[in-house]
C-alpha cells in the first residue's frame, strides 16, 4: 500500500518526498521538538534515514508516516503517522501500531495537532487490522499528554523505553 493523501479542513497529510529533507531537518533539530522525543538534535543523515524508514513502513507494513502541511500555504507543519519500531521496551508493544507526531513550534497552539491526530486515527479505524493503537509520551511532555487524552487514549502504564520511563497510552479503534 502506498501512502494516501488525507485532507482535513486546514491540513494536508501527504507522503514524504525527497524535497522534504530540509524541512524535516528543521523539525528534528528544533530543541523544543527534540526535548521530549529524542533528547538531542538529529543529524542530516539521521533525518534522511527517518524519511526512508517512513517510506519503508508504507511498503512493508501498510501504514507509516505523513508530512503534515497547511492546505492553503503548503507550509511544512510536521509529521504524523503509525509505525512498528520494534522498540526495546517493557512492556513489549510489537504488533500494535504506534501513533507518533511532531510539529514545528511555529504551529503549536493552533489545534493542528488535534486535527492531524484525529485524521490519522480516522484513517486507522478504516484501514488498520489492529483492534487498538498505542502512543508513548515522555512524562514531562504535558502538551502531548493532553492531546492523547483529548483524542481518546487511556494511560495504560508507565513503561520503560531502554532505561528511561515513558508513558504508554492505548486507544481502541472501534
Amino acid at each position: 500500500m502506498g501512502c494516501p493523501e488525507i485532507l482535513t479542513s486546514r491540513l494536508r497529510l501527504r507522503p514524504h518526498h525527497r524535497h522534504d529533507l530540509s524541512a524535516a531537518i528543521r523539525l528534528w533539530t528544533d530543541p523544543i521538538v527534540t526535548k521530549h522525543t529524542l533528547g538531542r538534535a538529529s543529524t542530516r543523515q539521521e533525518v534522511w534515514s527517518r524519511i526512508l524508514r517512513y517510506a519503508g513502513h508504507w511498503a512493508l507494513m501498510g501504514f507509516g508516516y505523513w508530512v503534515v502541511e497547511e492546505k492553503v500555504s503548503g507550509d511544512f507543519v510536521g509529521e504524523i503517522g503509525f509505525a512498528e519500531f520494534m522498540r526495546d521496551m517493557t512492556p513489549n508493544i510489537e504488533g500494535l501500531p504506534e501513533l507518533g507526531w511532531a510539529l514545528l513550534p511555529a504551529f503549536h497552539g493552533k489545534g493542528y495537532a488535534t486535527e492531524a491526530v484525529g485524521a490519522a486515527i480516522h484513517w486507522g479505524v478504516e484501514n488498520l487490522s489492529a483492534k487498538s493503537i498505542v502512543c508513548i509520551i515522555h512524562p514531562q511532555n504535558t502538551a502531548s499528554v493532553r492531546l492523547a487524552e483529548k483524542c481518546g487514549f487511556d494511560l495504560r502504564e508507565t513503561a520503560r523505553l531502554g532505561e528511561e520511563p515513558t508513558l504508554l497510552w492505548q486507544r481502541e479503534l472501534s
